[in-house]
């Protein structure tokens, strides 16, 4: 497959590929006699592994971990299950955080009368800190 098959069959951009590739995230592949890319099927597949650990929220380190862990078949499932569950606390606190702040956000809105005035509730608490 060539940078636009394997982006299509996986789901990444081909920017997404390169970046990958670049940063070492994912091997560079084999180069044809035209210098193109070269992929294969199990490309693609590592390609969609990196695309989904992203939508979960995984950091570039992170995933790093996940696929050192998936090529080795010695480990043991809970150095999985141990990543996992500690990426799913770190969303979970930062679901509190974002909900405290949209509930201070709201509150401020509420307090302001949003007319022709020029005072804020919403600028004093930005300038209180």
């Amino acid at each position: 497959m060539n940078i636009g098959q394997v982006a299509k069959a996986s789901g990444v951009s081909q920017r997404m590929i390169r970046h990958y590739e670049k940063i070492g995230l994912t091997p560079s592949p084999l180069r044809g006699d035209s210098g193109y890319r070269l992929y294969g099927e199990d490309d693609a597949h590592r390609l969609r592994f990196v695309a989904n650990a992203r939508d979960l929220g995984f950091s570039i380190e992170e995933i790093r971990a996940l696929l050192a862990l998936w090529r080795d078949r010695n480990r043991s499932s809970a150095e999985v299950k141990a990543l996992a569950t500690a990426k799913a606390h770190e969303l979970g606190r930062k679901a509190e955080a974002l909900h405290a702040m949209r509930a201070t956000l709201l509150g401020l809105a509420d307090r302001c009368p949003g007319d022709a005035r020029p005072e804020c509730p919403i600028l004093q608490r930005l300038t209180e800190g």
